[in-house]
């Protein structure tokens, strides 16, 4: 079953068309990969998608239904939450707070409700609370949670990136690198996180340029050169594919 449906993808930039009559089909329950070699679209792409960059033209869907990706707002409110390649968090906000902030997005309360301390608004703060502990306990990292952000070491501020995303309750858990800046160890124990969030139910779109990783974890993959679509399907199939090598690597390795 599809989750997330984009048709026919377009931007250009004055005379540059960086992503070029891209589509896309990112079932249920899978982590789906956007990979290629420098400067192939695939950022463009992922950009266009979860809303930082209105596409020229192009279908989009969400669990069936047609969501327009203009504003970054409406892109979390359908569904779709992001990582950023580089880290995004309230630096001298608590870990905590980081998850709490997440989950604005599906709080109910105003602000009157809030400053007024209304019954309401203290048993939404509380039930907040609870689910960013959850999701730090989940990622890992709850240890740190009245740790200012900007305290964490670089591997923790990334999985309290993903459990902030997670706290909006996501169809669509969108990555940019995540692996970026880690190591091999902390890149191993990355991977087991995102299989595990896959497990339980969430689906994954990613870009990552830790072509170990890719092929590692996810389901299936789109290849991208030139702002176009060189090759998609499960990562065997892609690893295989003489385009692929020849783009990517001048032919002369193995993906």
């Amino acid at each position: 079953m599809s989750l997330l449906t984009v048709r026919n993808m377009t931007k250009r930039f004055g005379g540059l068309t960086a992503v070029d009559d891209v589509s896309i089909t990112v079932n249920k329950g899978e982590i789906y990969g956007l990979i290629g070699p420098n400067g192939a679209g695939k950022t463009t792409c992922f950009n266009l998608i979860t809303g930082l960059y209105p596409a020229d033209s192009g279908e989009f869907s969400i669990a069936d239904k047609p969501y327009f990706p203009k504003h970054i707002e409406k892109v979390t409110a359908a569904g779709i939450a992001r990582t950023f390649q580089n880290v995004r968090l309230f630096n001298e906000m608590s870990v905590l707070e980081n998850v709490m902030v997440g989950r604005h997005v599906r709080t109910l309360n105003g602000l009157w409700a809030a400053l007024s301390r209304h019954k309401r608004a203290r048993e939404e703060e509380k039930q907040t609370r609870e689910l960013a502990w959850h999701w730090l306990e989940y990622t890992g990292i709850a240890q740190f949670a009245h740790y200012r952000a900007c305290d964490l070491a670089y591997g923790h501020q990334r999985r309290l990136e993903i459990a902030r995303a997670l706290a909006t309750d996501p169809l669509l858990l969108a990555l940019d690198e995540p692996a970026a800046g880690m190591n091999a160890a902390e890149k191993v124990t990355l991977g087991e996180l995102l299989i595990r969030i896959r497990d339980d139910g969430k689906t994954l779109l990613m870009i990552e340029h830790d072509v170990k990783l890719v092929m590692g974890i996810c389901d299936r993959l789109t290849v991208l050169d030139y702002g176009k679509t060189l090759a998609s399907g499960t990562p065997e199939s892609v690893r295989r594919d003489p385009a692929v090598i020849a783009a990517w690597l001048g032919g002369n390795a193995h993906v």
